[in-house]
């Protein structure tokens, strides 16, 4: 059975010049390394002051492998280090020349094993790829569609000028009906519930101005984000879905141009243009329904209610209202063309990214309202 490995460290000399002796005997290998106690003692030692040179000996020295080889290597880093004077005649030839090998070729830079920290775009990178498929994949949309809106910016996109145009059509004056409807039924809706409580005060006159603010600051802006997400949204999703499924975007692809700024950015930049616009027009709506109830139902003088609604409203709350809009617009776009863009290639493909379309824009309009009326409040406006 061999012995196993044992490292002894002797000093000789005298205070101020002192020789260490470090033997090493028994089986130094992989299998059975020696006690990690006693070289880390012994290159303590080498730190001491007073020391002046170290001595390596082999006494009893078995069967060695590269641990001895790293072991030695070590010292005599150290040593030259410390400019102490290192003596190996001691050790086996072999295990010799191996050390001197091992500092015939200078250490590549870099090439050491460092504690230093990645960069933040790295860990930025990092961590966004750590993220769940579905954030990813949303945040890649995103990402596509700001770098397009700055090849926009820049005059470089490949945007055809009458898509916008037909867009902002079917977007704007085609959906005129459907918004004035909701926002007429919305406005006397708004005017029956306040004047229930009004008119028990006698005060039916305020009902103009509840159905004023509540349809220009924010109501109006709801109605027809909610209104275009049931039906531009929805409609962006399936067009863009089926173009999935017949491989028409593909196609754009291996033509070389892009789909995003072909398909997704007059899509986007015409609801941001029209919302606003439409939001406008369904307060005037609003307000509308709340002027045939406060006239006809509850007895209100004409120009007493106009007057009542003049006076309630401020140009604030019509900015928060156009505000609303074109975030609305933003939003509505985005959840549409995403779906539509990541649908899979079957026909129930496309009805799920419909619905999806639908339900993630009208989660995302409550979402940024309760946002906007909290920055509003903060704000004080």
């Amino acid at each position: 059975m061999p012995h196993p490995a044992t490292l002894t460290v002797t000093s000789a000399g005298t205070q101020g010049a002192t020789s260490l002796r470090l033997a090493v005997s028994g089986a130094w290998n992989l299998d059975a390394p020696p006690d990690g106690a006693a070289r880390t003692s012994a290159m303590a030692r080498l730190r001491e002051p007073g020391v002046a040179g170290v001595t390596l000996v082999a006494e009893g020295l078995g069967d060695w492998d590269s641990s001895l080889a790293i072991f030695v290597a070590g010292v005599v880093r150290a040593c030259r280090e410390r400019n102490l004077s290192v003596d190996t005649s001691g050790l086996p030839a072999g295990l010799t020349r191996l050390v001197d090998l091992s500092f015939a070729v200078p250490e590549r830079a870099g090439a050491a094993r460092g504690d230093a920290r990645s960069g933040l775009l790295e860990r930025i990178g990092e961590a966004v790829l750590a993220l769940p498929r579905p954030v990813g994949s949303t945040l890649d949309f995103i990402g596509e569609v700001a770098f397009a809106l700055y090849r926009l910016a820049r005059g470089k996109a490949d945007m055809r000028r009458r898509d916008l145009l037909q867009f902002m059509s079917e977007s704007g004056s085609a959906a005129l009906p459907i918004v004035s409807l909701i926002s007429m039924l919305v406005g006397l809706i708004l005017a029956f519930v306040g004047a229930v409580q009004l008119r028990v005060f006698g005060a039916q006159i305020y009902v103009a101005s509840l159905v004023a603010i509540a349809m220009v600051r924010v109501m109006g802006a709801i109605m027809t984000g909610i209104t275009m997400a049931g039906r531009t949204g929805a409609s962006y999703a399936a067009i863009l879905g089926t173009m999935q499924v017949n491989e028409e975007v593909d196609a754009l692809a291996t033509m070389g141009l892009r789909p995003v700024e072909q398909l997704v950015l007059p899509r986007l930049l015409a609801l941001v243009v029209m919302l606003p616009l439409l939001t406008i027009y369904a307060d005037l709506m609003g307000m509308l329904g709340g002027f045939i109830v406060g006239v006809f139902m509850l007895d209100l003088n004409p120009m007493e209610y106009l007057n009542a609604t003049r006076e309630a409203l401020s140009l604030a709350n019509l900015w928060i209202g156009i505000t609303h809009g074109a975030v609305f617009g933003v939003v509505v776009a985005l959840c549409g063309c995403y779906h539509g863009m990541r649908c899979g290639r079957s026909a129930s493909a496309v009805g799920a990214a419909t619905t999806a379309a639908v339900v993630s824009g009208i989660v995302s309009i409550i979402v940024c309202t309760a946002f906007i009326t909290v920055a509003c409040e903060v704000l004080g406006i």
